[in-house]
């Protein structure tokens, strides 16, 4: 059982870590948190939230450049994105106590069973955030809407856990936050649950370069999405996880009434960093190969993104190529 009171080490303090990290602080829990670049300009101003629930600034912050310098925490955050898990086999076992859980707020499937080959199965969570945020520079974190958070512990066999002890432990924590938490019986269904969202909109956003609000003021556009999503429902169902149609439909609902917001994906193309092409593509298209189902839509949306991303490169190495040559 995880002690109480339950230390936190946040790895990756950008839109996701860095508001969900610095409510905790606020609500007096012990933080730690992980940098790379902002590391200097947070260890000397903090951390500012601009959020459309109050904002808030953390003048003083647990601050760290290197995973060697951090204590062991009893729980670490995982809120890099999924083209940054390279490094951590060497970062998790060293900010993690020895009876410490593991909780990966990033997006896509199979993510947890990539945690457990470095802490073992029986200390890895998964949570699914429900929040529109983004980083807007160093140390500061815009919040436009949402913010909940579902939680669910890891199962190798995707039988579901249930609801445990620690899982209420630690969204007590998150609650007393001010943070809307859900505990999932069925941590796979939430999986594909999210899948039904992150699918359509990430990817269009990136490759017709428009947020959601500009997605949902398209008919043809919103067509398309909701078919993307039946077919990622599909592929739910063959995995024995029933979407309905009602889920759907509130997917469509929220998203109409939400901020306008660019997705990770859209932004990641924007700074031409890596895209979670992976996680949030490539795995369910296998896993859904893996029972039959065709997922053409889906299918379509991967080779287009792996298509921007290589132009995007190249582009890049080309721009680096002429830089170069005018020094």
């Amino acid at each position: 059982m995880i002690p109480m009171p339950r230390s936190y080490a946040v790895i990756g303090a950008g839109a996701v870590g860095g508001f969900y990290g610095a409510r905790l602080q606020k609500a007096g829990l012990e933080v730690h948190f992980l940098l790379h670049s902002d590391y200097e300009y947070v260890r000397r101003h903090g951390i500012t939230v601009e959020s459309v629930e109050g904002d808030f600034h953390l003048r003083h912050v647990h601050a760290y450049r290197s995973a060697t310098d951090m204590p062991a925490c009893d729980v670490a955050c995982v809120c890099l994105k999924t083209t940054q898990n390279h490094i951590l086999p060497e970062i998790l076992p060293r900010v993690l106590s020895p009876d410490g859980v593991v909780i990966t707020f990033q997006n896509g499937l199979g993510i947890e069973g990539d945690l457990a080959a470095i802490v073992g199965s029986d200390r890895v969570m998964g949570a699914l955030c429900f929040i529109c945020s983004v980083k807007i520079g160093a140390g500061r974190i815009r919040h436009l809407d949402y913010g909940a958070i579902k939680l669910g512990e890891y199962s190798p066999d995707s039988v579901p856990r249930g609801v445990t002890t620690r899982m209420k432990q630690i969204g007590e924590d998150f609650r007393s936050a001010g943070i809307s938490v859900e505990l999932a019986a069925d941590l796979l269904l939430a999986r594909w649950q999210k899948l039904v969202w992150n699918i359509p909109f990430n990817g269009l956003c990136a490759i017709l370069d428009a947020d959601t609000s500009r997605i949902m003021k398209s008919p043809s556009a919103v067509q398309l999405v909701q078919e993307i999503m039946h077919e990622v429902a599909e592929a739910a169902a063959a995995h024995d996880r029933i979407i309905t149609e009602e889920f759907i439909r509130g997917m469509i609902y929220s998203t109409r009434k939400m901020a306008p917001y660019s997705p990770s994906m859209k932004l990641d193309r924007e700074k031409g960093r890596p895209m979670e092409i992976e996680t949030i593509y490539r795995r369910p298209l296998h896993a859904a190969r893996e029972r039959n189902v065709p997922m053409p839509l889906t299918q379509l949306l991967a080779r287009e993104l792996e298509s921007l991303e290589e132009i995007i490169r190249a582009q890049g190495s080309q721009e680096r190529k002429e830089a170069s040559l005018e020094e």
